[in-house]
């Protein structure tokens, strides 16, 4: 058992050209399992916060810019593989499909109305990640790529977006028998 904490940045991919979007600091907090020695099934839970800054320009000299606030619950199925394999140290790769949850959406200052009923109520994504075990202290980083939109396909602005995360988690190794 693998409990961790961390940061994350998520962003949108495919946006208009009269939007931009950047990454703001979230968090997230979870737990992996691992199943498995040198190759071996990762699934796991988190319930996470990520902030994206929107700036919409609907003309050439106005621009309104808000921060998109998501609260999710997500679920992996991961396989690693621990390309070194020591006592106290462990370098190791992980990668699958992951499905994100959107709970709830918020605005920072309601400069733009963000409401959830316009968001999928999902996400299916593909993940992958590299980690280092030193004894029982484990540090992983990895990237979240969306599969299916962010938007409903209700003609709305940014229908085709996608959400792309960058994490980074600090936790505990709990169990398990170094070989």
């Amino acid at each position: 058992m693998n409990p961790k904490l961390g940061i994350n940045y998520t962003n949108l991919t495919n946006t208009p050209s009269n939007v931009t979007t950047s990454a703001a600091v979230g968090f997230q907090l979870g737990a992996d399992l691992r199943f498995g020695d040198r190759l071996y099934f990762q699934p796991g839970a988190f319930f996470g916060r990520s902030a994206t800054v929107v700036k919409f320009s609907p003309l050439d000299t106005t621009f309104i810019e808000d921060n998109l606030i998501r609260t999710t619950a997500k679920v992996k199925a991961l396989i690693g593989y621990n390309i070194i394999h020591g006592d106290a140290f462990r370098l190791r790769v992980n990668a699958g499909p992951t499905y994100e949850a959107l709970l709830s959406v918020d605005s920072k200052d309601d400069k733009i109305a963000f409401n959830k009923s316009d968001y999928n109520g999902g996400s299916f994504n593909m993940d992958g990640g590299l980690g280092v075990d030193l004894a029982f202290v484990s540090l992983e980083t990895g990237v979240s790529y969306g599969l299916s939109n962010a938007y409903k396909d209700q003609g709305k602005l940014l229908s085709d977006s996608k959400y792309f995360t960058w994490y980074a988690t600090l936790g505990i190794v709990i169990g398990g028998k170094p070989k």
